[in-house]
């Protein structure tokens, strides 16, 4: 007979927000409070008390036909994180976009206390209606739920001196703009050149400055279709994903993988956890080609294309050329640290040329690894003469100045 007593809510709670204190993820006392306050569990009802308080899951709330996610609970060790680069002040007004499960607004409404005026939209209405009865439900229904367009903002209560995107974009809409106030802070999982990161911005008179960048991952928002991808050989295996300003074609590289490959390796070395994401960032600064580039396991497993993470990986396109990045496992010594080196595989005329220019991004990565670029967000109108020095990566709206 089991007499285990199943664990409270309150318990699991302490000790989701107890492990993200002790691992340095959660570092704002008052982030902390918020989260040991707010129930999450009664956001996502039909996950299990464990599933709800699991500091590194993601609860999936809706899907697609195809099984796609089209609205979730954030893992709470990446709400944690946005929250702190937010800095969010008693008696501030805060928009943010991409209402989910209500649990975010809930926290946003702790933090910003009885003074402070929270909003929270969504372009779904089965979403939103669900994320009022949850946060009336809990105490919450002061917070403000609007079914509306994201891309739109939300007028009424403008200007925020707060800005967060729960969902990914791949843009920034002129309304953001509009509706923050100079000074305020914008955070937002901004996409480009195929990898997704959470970018804390600061409003100035004309332009957006990041004071913070970190790795993340979200439904992308409805509506934004920057993005574009072809495949690289006659069965499919091989993907590539492009920005829509670059100029990669992918009929230009058909056939490019079953051309004579050079491999060339960095002498940079990673152990079995070391996070190696920063190569990619600081590729985006320097290289107009990168993209990202997928193989599925047909084309690891017969050596087709062999990326160190098979679903994204950093690649360079030139013209009918490309390279991507990889990795090798080195010999170890018994009871010594298994490592892998970083390098990156050539295909085409210069594959070679663009796998040694890949390689010299991961030493560069390799020197300063915990280095954070600056990235600079303009109007998509503001000339190239008024644009800080930097790689420019062009949207619709925008016009990012990516700079190390």
């Amino acid at each position: 007979m089991n007499t285990t007593t199943p664990a409270s809510p309150e318990a699991l709670r302490a000790a989701m927000v107890d492990q993200l204190a002790a691992e340095g993820t959660l570092t704002s006392g008052r982030v902390e409070r918020a989260m040991r306050e707010v129930p999450r569990h009664a956001f996502v009802p039909n996950a299990s008390l464990d599933q709800a308080y699991d500091p590194d899951l993601a609860v999936i709330t809706k899907r697609a036909q195809d099984g796609a996610a089209l609205s979730c609970a954030s893992v709470p060790s990446v709400v944690a994180m946005m929250l702190q680069q937010l800095d969010v002040r008693p008696g501030q007004r805060v928009l943010e976009i991409g209402a989910g499960t209500g649990y975010n607004g809930a926290l946003l409404a702790h933090l910003t206390g009885d003074e402070g005026r929270v909003t929270t939209v969504d372009i779904d209405p089965e979403v939103t209606d669900q994320a009022a009865k949850a946060l009336q439900t809990t105490g919450y229904g002061h917070v403000h739920v609007a079914t509306r367009d994201g891309a739109l903002g939300d007028e009424d209560d403008a200007p925020y001196d707060r800005l967060i995107l729960t969902v990914g974009a791949w843009d920034l809409p002129p309304a953001w703009w509009d509706q923050l106030s100079v000074g305020g802070r914008l955070v937002v999982p901004l996409r480009w050149r195929g990898q997704t990161r959470s970018v804390a911005f600061v409003r100035e008179s004309d332009h957006l400055r990041s004071e913070d960048v970190e790795l993340c991952g979200f439904v992308p928002m409805v509506g934004q279709d920057g993005e574009h991808q072809g495949t690289l050989d006659p069965g499919g295996h091989v993907a590539l994903h492009w920005d829509a300003d670059q100029a990669i074609d992918p009929a230009t590289l058909s056939g490019v993988l079953g051309q004579p490959k050079a491999e060339v390796w960095s002498g940079a070395s990673v152990g079995l956890y070391d996070s190696f994401d920063g190569v990619w960032l600081r590729m985006t600064a320097t290289e107009p080609g990168t993209c990202r580039i997928a193989a599925d396991p047909t084309a690891v497993q017969t050596g087709l294309c062999t990326p160190a993470i098979p679903t994204r990986s950093p690649a360079l396109v030139e013209g009918d050329s490309l390279a991507y990045f990889t990795v090798r496992r080195l010999e170890a010594a018994e009871g010594t640290e298994r490592r892998s080196e970083l390098g990156a595989i050539g295909h085409g005329p210069t594959g070679h040329q663009l796998a040694d220019r890949l390689c010299e991004q991961i030493r560069s990565w390799d020197h300063d690894r915990t280095a954070q670029p600056t990235i600079t967000a303009h109007p998509f109108r503001t000339p190239a003469a008024e644009l800080t020095a930097g790689q420019v990566i062009d949207k619709i709206a925008a016009r990012l100045v990516i700079t190390f």
